[in-house]
């Protein structure tokens, strides 16, 4: 688990061959990526790396400015699509479960105890990471949802936009806080639906290309042609970003098509992240003559 700006602090990973005591069954279990022990203090027997690492955990601890009341502000984020989940507040406890079992973890002001998302509903958040802002008074858990993060089924808590109520105060409607990218996808994937209503007047081109996928694999394979030219040729920037957005665009309405987000794509690259290209193309040779 690596952290940010924490004075010198450059890992906090667990190792996935350590052995975690079980307190309700008594029983050992081996430990992987995503069933992690809750408390450090959980270990039958501590090496002394893991000494080493309960120490390095009290400093991170020690370097949060809490509030009065021994809190702090905590954002989870996905990870790859960095869409803004939820937001809560932790004390230490609730920092250092997080830590230890890569499940987002906060404090609840009302009860008084710690909760980690999806107890209830099984959608958890897994930790990837956690940075703390400048001012140590803040913290992001950057992870992956098993699914809606918001208690109301939806994708996000933030969904609610403030200038859509003040420009048309009569219309109540749930919209997520998505970047460009992801308003992109949205619109897409509205069109999709609409391909089963009766159409009134000419097809967009989005629903064109949704409808023909001789006409859409052309398509990308022209953009991305033209797209190379730019470099090729020695273009101006403004036609590389141009001609970039549009393979981008043609290719986004073929995950469409195929049923796919963007964000599996993101994941895709981002478990390439600690393999190189050499590897990762020798792998897939591999899958392909079993």
């Amino acid at each position: 688990m690596a952290f940010a700006n924490f004075h010198g602090l450059q890992s906090l990973r667990i190792s996935s061959w350590e052995c975690i005591f079980n307190p309700v069954s008594g029983s050992t279990r081996s430990n992987t990526s995503n069933n992690r022990c809750s408390s450090i203090k959980a270990c039958i027997k501590k090496p002394d790396h893991d000494i080493h690492l309960e120490s390095k955990i009290n400093s991170v601890l020690e370097s949060v400015k809490w509030d009065e009341k021994g809190l702090a502000v905590a954002i989870a984020q996905n990870v790859d699509s960095g869409a803004i989940l939820m937001q809560g507040f932790v004390n230490r406890d609730a920092l250092a479960t997080t830590i230890t079992s890569k499940k987002a973890t906060f404090y609840s002001r009302s009860r008084s105890t710690l909760w980690t998302k999806g107890e209830t509903s099984l959608n958890f958040i897994n930790v990837q990471d956690i940075f703390l802002d400048c001012d140590h008074d803040s913290i992001i858990y950057l992870g992956k949802p098993d699914g809606p993060t918001c208690h109301t089924g939806s994708e996000t808590c933030y969904y609610t936009s403030i200038f859509d109520s003040l420009n048309k105060p009569e219309v109540e409607e749930n919209n997520l806080a998505l970047t460009t990218l992801y308003s992109l996808e949205s619109t897409l994937a509205k069109r999709k639906e609409e391909l089963s209503a009766p159409e009134q007047g000419k097809p967009s081109w989005t629903k064109r290309l949704l409808l023909d996928d001789k006409l859409l694999c052309s398509k990308i394979r022209e953009e991305a042609d033209e797209f190379c030219r730019t470099l090729e040729e020695s273009e101006d920037e403004s036609r590389t970003l141009s001609e970039m957005a549009d393979v981008l665009y043609h290719e986004m309405v073929l995950l469409i098509r195929r049923g796919l987000k963007f964000e599996d794509v993101l994941e895709v690259l981002r478990c390439r992240f600690t393999q190189s290209g050499i590897e990762e193309k020798n792998s897939r040779k591999a899958k392909s003559l079993k």
